[in-house]
């Protein structure tokens, strides 16, 4: 543990050289323009729409300030996991990185509300949730701590898949071993639907189901082929507990260190890459449990989701306990049909 943190000072020290150095000589394009390169990170894999969608980001940004703002993307967890990530984007470190909702819990609380369970009645409420003021208020809430909410990306429902037991009602999951986030919600989420919470990095999934570390996960159905966890889980079962988006996030920082011009590219940019990668993801999850049945053999199942929603309604009362979550969480329910 030690040296793992002694890696990640010694990563960020030399990040922050190089930002000093950026400074002092800053580069140019052949217009003798001032041009400068943004750091981003995230942890998906080339086959992960996420991954498509940060690309087309990019691009964007590239094209719509001709060249001035360019960005050096760090795939698959080159900078840390996304607690890691968003540490270093906290301090001035990193400029963006993409992150779950349920990582932004730990640093503001009232993020929690993503990871909560059954919090949205369907997709259709979740999407007017996520262009409403309520996202807009909470981006502007992480201005407080050193972060600036950039844009989301659907990352669909949530639900169980394992290795060999289906999944059918809760006491399926007793005694057995479901990777989480290392986030409190989903912990507790987990625990009350009789599972043994085992929180894991993203990337260690397949060798843990592999080696049955972990006895199943819970995501979308793109993990079964984005990152082939259908190789090694073949039962999916649609309880869909959690809808948790992803989330692009930028260093208050550099937020504040790009004119207005810039910061309006960068939005723009994001909201473009946002929408592209919203529109087409009914047709990603098509695509991906169509080749997870042919392809991996993964059996889908269908369930009752009232029993679930029962047992974790204890959640739901005690995190309104705490009036700043009550009141969004009230909010969101106002979005609702």
């Amino acid at each position: 543990m030690k040296r793992a943190k002694t890696t990640w000072l010694i990563l960020a020290v030399l990040l922050l050289s190089i930002g000093v150095l950026m400074v002092v000589a800053p580069a140019t394009d052949a217009a003798g323009h001032e041009t400068r390169k943004l750091t981003m990170g995230h942890i998906h894999n080339p086959n992960s729409p996420v991954y498509a969608s940060l690309e087309e980001f990019s691009g964007e940004l590239e094209q719509r300030t001709e060249g001035v703002l360019t960005t050096d993307i760090y795939t698959e967890g080159g900078l840390g996991d996304e607690r890691v990530m968003l540490e270093l984007v906290q301090n001035g470190v990193v400029d963006m990185a993409k992150v779950n909702g349920g990582v932004l819990e730990s640093f503001y609380s009232d993020f929690s509300v993503f990871s909560l369970p059954y919090v949205f009645e369907d997709e259709e409420h979740f999407k007017r949730v996520m262009v409403s003021d309520i996202v807009k208020d909470l981006y502007e809430e992480l201005e407080t701590i050193g972060l600036h909410g950039i844009a989301y990306y659907d990352a669909g429902a949530r639900s169980f898949y394992t290795a060999d037991t289906p999944i059918e009602k809760p006491e399926d999951l007793h005694g057995l071993k479901i990777r989480t986030m290392t986030n409190t919600t989903s912990i507790r989420t987990m625990e009350l639907l009789g599972a043994s919470p085992t929180p894991l990095p993203a990337p260690e999934v397949y060798t843990g189901l592999q080696q049955g570390v972990i006895d199943g996960a819970e995501s979308s159905p793109i993990a079964l082929t984005d990152a082939n966890h259908g190789e090694v889980a073949k039962y999916f079962s649609y309880d869909e507990h959690t809808r948790i988006p992803d989330f692009l996030i930028m260093s208050e920082k550099t937020w504040g260190s790009l004119s207005p011009e810039q910061q309006q590219a960068v939005e723009e940019s994001a909201a473009i890459s946002s929408e592209n990668h919203n529109a087409r993801w009914d047709q990603l999850i098509e695509e991906s449990i169509k080749q997870a049945e042919d392809e991996m053999d993964v059996t889908f199942n269908e369930l009752d989701q009232e029993p679930f929603k029962e047992l974790v309604q204890p959640l739901i009362e005690e995190r309104r306990e705490d009036p700043e979550v009550a009141e969004v969480l009230d909010d969101i329910a106002a979005y609702s049909k």
